[in-house]
């Protein structure tokens, strides 16, 4: 990796918004090969979202190039919340549940950076032993309340107010960036547009305690919009989560595959691992042939791996090629209820029905005289298999262990009919 140039490939990508010290940077880089960087996460929540993953994908940029990334679980950060990106203030969450997300989001960062060459740490082993005396002393003293007023995050709460606890965020961020520093030779913090101020605040310590001659450097990510000015990181149902029990792979999968293609060529840069003439070949593909939209299929691919691995994207394109080809029979229970949770649904009894009657009940069809049109037809599907035969009986227990018939009226329009009884 030693002709790799990490910063070059940053900017092609379009993954870098403000740097503290690029030149300083540079110099640093080309003479050091353990640099060290870290991010960090309030266990606000016990998942990631594809929002969240932003910055860590550039961490994984530097651990692939062969850096040492290391991630801050925010115990102590998150017991009192950050003041970014809300205009009121957050609501404070139970220690039980603080413990709960810490471990979730653990387990999600060791799957996505492995255990080699990567640290987790959590800030409630320093902060969390500080007593007020010695936050006041060693650390209040550094910081001139102008100064901080200044800092976006709070001057744009100060109109609807902001508590002295998230007003006091940003120094406890700037005690993490001294302490990784001080104590596990971090020289690097990165992080989202919005950590400007707290990333500068650390460094402005770091230099304070340590001197000014001391490697520190910071590096925020652009702020990502889609192609329509809309912020990133939510599908039409909320947001897409790494927890496969919240967004399942098919969903996330889905996700990706559907983005347009005025933004898939950016997302490719920023969310896979694909070289640069990989990525240019894709995009000359969206120009020249965009209907085969393949630039999204490998996009869905790669990312789909990274955060599920290789069973999780194989689950998913196994659930798309069976709704895509009408070939649902295959697919087992649970992924009928993944695939079609957000489909048209309808319930009916256990019983065996004529199929004519097994539709108008069910609404899918509005009057027996369309069902029967439709059946002869051949726009009617059930569970996979067409039939023509207006006298053929449904029989709720013949599939998906008696859960679930799937109902198919036309190429695409599918229903999913839960059986009760």
């Amino acid at each position: 990796m030693a002709n790799f140039d990490i910063l070059e490939d940053l900017k092609w990508r379009g993954a870098i918004n403000q740097e503290t010290d690029e030149k300083g940077l540079r110099d640093y880089l080309a003479k050091h090969d353990d640099l060290a960087l870290y991010c960090g996460t309030d266990p606000t929540g016990d998942s990631l979202h594809i929002g969240h993953l932003i910055p860590f994908m550039i961490l994984k940029r530097f651990q692939l190039a062969g850096y040492k990334p290391v991630i801050i679980i925010g115990g102590a950060t998150g017991s009192i919340g950050d003041p970014s990106g809300r205009s009121t203030e957050r609501v404070l969450q139970s220690e039980e549940t603080i413990k709960h997300n810490e471990e979730a989001l653990t387990a999600q960062m060791v799957k996505l950076f492995g255990t080699e060459n990567f640290r987790i740490v959590n800030n409630r082993d320093w902060l969390g032993k500080m007593t007020l005396l010695e936050f006041l002393r060693d650390y209040g003293k550094l910081f001139q309340v102008n100064n901080m007023l200044n800092k976006e995050v709070v001057a744009s709460r100060l109109e609807n107010g902001i508590s002295f606890t998230e007003f006091s965020y940003q120094i406890l961020q700037a005690i993490d960036f001294y302490i990784l520093n001080r104590d596990h030779g971090v020289q690097m913090e990165i992080g989202g547009a919005d950590q400007w101020g707290n990333i500068t605040a650390g460094i402005d310590l770091i230099h304070r305690l340590e001197g000014a001659d001391r490697p520190a450097f910071g590096l925020t990510i652009p702020l990502m919009l889609k192609a329509d000015g809309t912020k990133f990181g939510k599908s039409a149902g909320g947001a897409v989560w790494l927890d496969p029990e919240k967004t399942s792979p098919y969903e996330f999968y889905q996700f990706w595959i559907n983005q347009d293609d005025r933004d898939v060529i950016k997302y490719l840069k920023y969310f896979t691992f694909l070289s640069h003439e990989e990525i240019d070949a894709l995009e000359e593909k969206v120009k020249t042939e965009p209907w085969k939209r393949e630039a999204q299929k490998r996009l869905a691919e790669e990312v789909t791996k990274f955060v599920h691995g290789e069973e999780g994207l194989k689950e998913a394109q196994t659930v798309t090629e069976a709704l895509f080809s009408g070939n649902v029979k295959d697919l087992t229970t649970k992924q009928v209820e993944i695939a079609l949770a957000k489909a048209p649904s309808a319930e009916s009894g256990a019983e065996k029905k004529n199929l004519v009657d097994f539709l108008v009940d069910t609404k899918i069809e509005s009057s027996k005289r369309q069902a029967r049109e439709d059946v002869n037809n051949g726009a009617i599907y059930v569970n996979g298999d067409r039939i023509q035969d207006t006298d053929f009986e449904v029989d709720p227990a013949a599939a998906f262990d008696g859960k679930f018939v799937i109902i198919r009226k036309g190429k695409k329009k599918y229903t999913l009919v839960h059986i009760k009884g």
